[in-house]
C-alpha cells in the first residue's frame, strides 16, 4: 500500500505492506532507529514515537494507520546539528540514562508531558513515564532529568517574554 507520512517534518511517500508496524516502517524503512523493538506487545513503552502530539506505542499501530500522520522521533529533538534538545541535554546532565535503550521513549513521553504541563509535579512526571520500563537507573535520575528540563524550558520561555517585552 501507498502512505505519506511526515516525520520529523519531512514528507515520505512509501509503498508498505499491510502487516508492518509502524515500527518497522521507521526502523526498516526510514533508517530511523531510534524507536526500539523491546517487547513487541505494546508493553515495555521502548517503541514510544509522538504521532499527531501524542505519544504512542509504535509496535502497535500498523505503518497504514499512519497515512498523513505527522511523526516525531528521537531524531527529531536536536535542537540543531551537533546540538542535543533540552530534554535529552537534562538526562545527560543528571545521568538519566545508562544503556540508553528506554532513553528516546522516556524522552519522547517526557516531550508529551511538558508540551501539555510546562510545570509538572514529581506524581506528573512519574505518570508521564510510566508506560516505560528501564531497568538500568531505577526512574530517580530520569525524573530529575525531565524536572531539569522543565525548570529550563520554563526559565527560556520566561526569558523570550522578557526580551519581547523589552523590545516594546
Amino acid at each position: 500500500m501507498k502512505i505519506t507520512l511526515s516525520v520529523n517534518g519531512q514528507d515520505h511517500a512509501l509503498e508498505v505492506e499491510p502487516r508492518e508496524t509502524l515500527l518497522d516502517v521507521l526502523r526498516d524503512r526510514l533508517r530511523l532507529t531510534g524507536a526500539h523493538a523491546g517487547c513487541e506487545h505494546g508493553v515495555c513503552g521502548a517503541c514510544t514515537v509522538i504521532v499527531n502530539g501524542a505519544a504512542v506505542r509504535s509496535c502497535l499501530m500498523f505503518g497504514v494507520q499512519a497515512e498523513g500522520d505527522h511523526i516525531q522521533t528521537i531524531e527529531g529533538m536536536a535542537d540543531g546539528p551537533g546540538r542535543l534538545g533540552v530534554l535529552q541535554q537534562a538526562f545527560v546532565d543528571t545521568h538519566g540514562l545508562q544503556c540508553g535503550f528506554c532513553t528516546p521513549a522516556m524522552i519522547l513521553s517526557a516531550e508529551t508531558l511538558l508540551r501539555d504541563n510546562p510545570d509538572p509535579s514529581h506524581e506528573d512526571i512519574v505518570e508521564a513515564i510510566s508506560g516505560n520500563i528501564c531497568r538500568c537507573t531505577g526512574y530517580g535520575q530520569i525524573v530529575e532529568a525531565i524536572a531539569l528540563a522543565a525548570a529550563r524550558l520554563r526559565q527560556d520561555s520566561a526569558l523570550a517574554l522578557k526580551e519581547t517585552a523589552d523590545a516594546r
